[in-house]
């Protein structure tokens, strides 16, 4: 049963116009595996993790049945006197599964609390080693780092904060590696990646010694799965290092299993100085987020009193979502779901191959189990459409029961890694059929 439109002026959504919204209401009531119901006994596929967050699927009993019996020992230790087990089992187990040095982790409750907290961590990292002046941040254009105002200012998409301006000082941005719309109008290769080079132009530009951390996203998602060249990520490592500048990844999105490794930290080869992880961290079934940090940065806060990272969440290390994020890591290791990723996105990036024939397609891009589509009114001079094409299309395809990301130029598919071919290939059918019938109604 559907509330009425005055239940809902109770709740806000995310992002959304509550009343519109209210006239046409989704309202889920349960579901397993990849598959949501809402009120009205419809069957969804949920190709989207929910929101990237239910890497493991819904309802899975090992994560359930061990919540329950951590509810029976302990639901809330107090984080400002103690630590307790499942915190202490959680981040030993994030510094074994991130690459690198990643070995200190700061336990947390979103993903705007982890970007927040990444970058203060820069600020305070150079302050206490002798450099002060560096406090700005760059960042991307049509990147999204979260809701807060610290993660607002970093954020370069401005549907997203321009409601919210001005901004906090001290956040710079950079064109976002978009190869198939340059934002210089070159072409790759022989462009010399000139939008890995922009990072290094600007921390000479601003000078080296004010610039405390670059932030990204290995994928970037606002923009529609931007995926970077191979050799992007190794260039704005390497201006990092050599103008003592943190390199910080925002992979909200991208970690636990999402690109076909754990996170697209190893995708790619490239080590961050501080990750930013989250949604699928839990899968689902608790707030958590986190941030991992090298030996170098740990070592700056380990020592004298007031040296310690003066930051904190009540919620950080909370028995009950450590529960979740320990054994949602351990299903995806120990079921293999980073190389199901991989096999399953190399199916979907198959099937996708078919809706090619629509000539609306622009460019399938991605990682694993991330990846989007671009839609065009041309392939060949690549013209976009002008009235919200990829809101249309999700749109028909969520009415015809699969949930996937959608924009006006995209849309993306991220559904959990334990999807079959079988669930895949219906997707993919469902979409296809929702693409006719938008060009049909638009008269092509």
């Amino acid at each position: 049963m559907l509330p009425s439109e005055q239940d809902l002026r109770h709740i806000v959504l995310d992002l959304r116009q509550m009343k519109s919204f209210a006239q046409d209401p989704l309202v889920i009531e349960r579901a397993d595996g990849v598959w949501y119901w809402d009120t009205e006994g419809h069957k969804i596929l949920d190709c989207l993790s929910g929101i990237f967050v239910a890497n493991v699927g819904h309802n899975n009993r090992r994560i359930i049945e061990a919540l329950k019996a951590q509810l029976d020992r302990l639901a809330f230790a107090p984080p400002l006197h103690a630590t307790n087990l499942p915190a202490l089992e959680l981040a030993k187990l994030v510094a074994e599964v991130t690459p690198g040095d990643l070995d200190t982790v700061k336990l947390l409750s979103g993903g705007s609390e982890a970007t927040e907290a990444a970058m203060k961590l820069a600020r305070q990292y150079h302050r206490q080693t002798g450099n002060p002046a560096k406090y700005k941040v760059i960042a991307r254009y049509l990147g999204y780092h979260g809701a807060t105002m610290g993660a607002l200012g970093a954020t370069g998409t401005p549907a997203r904060k321009t409601v919210f301006e001005p901004a906090l000082e001290g956040f710079l941005h950079v064109p976002p590696p978009t190869c198939y719309r340059c934002p210089y109008g070159l072409t790759y290769s022989s462009c010399n990646l000139l939008c890995a080079h922009m990072f290094e132009q600007v921390i000479e530009g601003e000078g080296a010694s004010t610039i405390s951390a670059i932030i990204l996203e290995p994928i970037g998602n606002t923009g529609g799965i931007i995926t970077p060249p191979d050799e992007y990520l190794p260039i704005i490592r390497d201006a990092c290092d050599r103008h003592n500048v943190l390199l910080i990844f925002d992979e909200i999105i991208t970690g636990f299993g999402r690109t076909g490794n754990m996170f697209a930290a190893q995708t790619f080869g490239v080590t961050p100085d501080i990750l930013c992880m989250g949604k699928g961290m839990s899968g689902g079934y608790a707030p958590l987020a986190a941030l991992a940090y090298c030996d170098r940065v740990a070592d700056a806060f380990w020592g004298e009193e007031g040296t310690e990272f003066a930051h904190g969440h009540t919620y950080g290390g909370n028995p009950i979502s450590a529960t979740a994020g320990l054994m949602s890591i351990r299903e995806i290791l120990d079921r293999n779901l980073c190389q199901r990723a991989l096999e399953m996105g190399a199916c979907l990036r198959e099937e996708l191959k078919r809706i090619e024939a629509l000539g609306v397609v622009g460019e399938i891009r991605g990682k694993g189990l991330l990846l989007g589509i671009e839609f065009v009114q041309d392939p060949a001079t690549r013209q976009q459409f002008d009235n919200r094409f990829g809101v249309a299309v999700g749109n028909r395809a969520l009415r015809k029961g699969v949930l996937l990301r959608y924009d006006p130029h995209w849309l993306a598919f991220a559904p959990p890694l334990i999807i079959e071919r079988e669930q895949l290939v219906h997707a993919v059918d469902l979409l296809g059929e929702s693409i006719l019938e938008e060009l049909k109604e638009r008269g092509r």
